[in-house]
């Protein structure tokens, strides 16, 4: 059954539904907490199924839910324009600002030079988040839920492979949480802009675009190449089927 719009399902209540999600995605700034104590094998292995089970949701979630509902709010020619957008600008920050995603706690993420950088990208990132989540409450709050469990299973190996980074950069144990918090928090602000400017199919369709074509383009250019550096037999099966079951929690959420 496909998603749609709640007609008593208002702006405010899409505004208290956003924040509430960005607010609990903001919170895994702190994942890091739970690398302390941990061995690198270990959280290598704990990383790689979270990297393929959040490739399958930011897959399923573009393609179950965000293309079509964004199909029903502007004509095929432009959401595919603004889709391929979507690509392009990830593609563009993570080649020219140098942001990029860190799935490795041991810290090789070559950041010691770039570490700020990467926070300011990290926060354009979240910023970014927060709009993706506003506006698909906008449209329905299924649709809100789908895309937050796909950000929140992104964020998750994401969030301790910032930790790690900072921590490789120089930064305390007590900084990096900060500043990681700090980056994270501009989910929440997202969200507001998010709402208030999607008031309209054109706006609403043109952001459900540029998120399909962002989680298009993470999945597949930043998560599953990661997955095909495991050599591991029995390890890439696992990673394979977390991948499958990602996309599996997508097509349940949709119903």
């Amino acid at each position: 059954m496909m998603l749609s719009i709640n007609k008593n399902f208002n702006f405010m209540n899409a505004l208290l539904w956003a924040v509430s999600a960005t607010c609990l995605v903001s919170l895994l700034s702190f994942m890091g907490l739970f690398t302390i104590g941990f061995k690198k094998e270990s959280l290598d292995k704990v990383l790689l199924l979270f990297v393929g089970f959040s490739a399958g949701a930011l897959m399923g979630d573009a393609f179950l839910h965000l293309i079509p509902d964004g199909l029903k709010k502007i004509s095929s020619d432009k959401f595919f324009i603004y889709l391929l957008v979507g690509i392009i600008i990830f593609f563009i920050m993570e080649r020219v600002i140098q942001w990029h995603h860190c799935h490795k706690p041991s810290g090789t993420c070559e950041v010691h030079v770039l570490t700020y950088t990467n926070l300011a990208g990290d926060t354009l990132h979240n910023f970014i988040d927060g709009l993706i989540i506003a506006a698909s409450f906008v449209v329905d709050w299924k649709l809100g839920i789908a895309t937050t469990l796909a950000v929140i299973l992104h964020e998750i190996p994401q969030e301790i492979g910032h930790f790690c980074t900072l921590l490789y950069g120089g930064f305390s144990k007590k900084k990096a949480l900060l500043f990681n918090f700090f980056s994270a928090i501009f989910a929440i602000f997202g969200s507001i802009v998010g709402v208030l400017i999607s008031r309209g199919d054109n706006t609403i369709g043109f952001l459900l675009a540029l998120t399909a074509g962002g989680f298009i383009y993470i999945s597949s250019s930043d998560l599953i190449p990661e997955l095909h550096k495991e050599k591991d037999l029995k390890k890439s099966l696992a990673s394979l089927f977390l991948f499958l079951a990602g996309i599996a929690l997508m097509l349940f959420v949709k119903g």
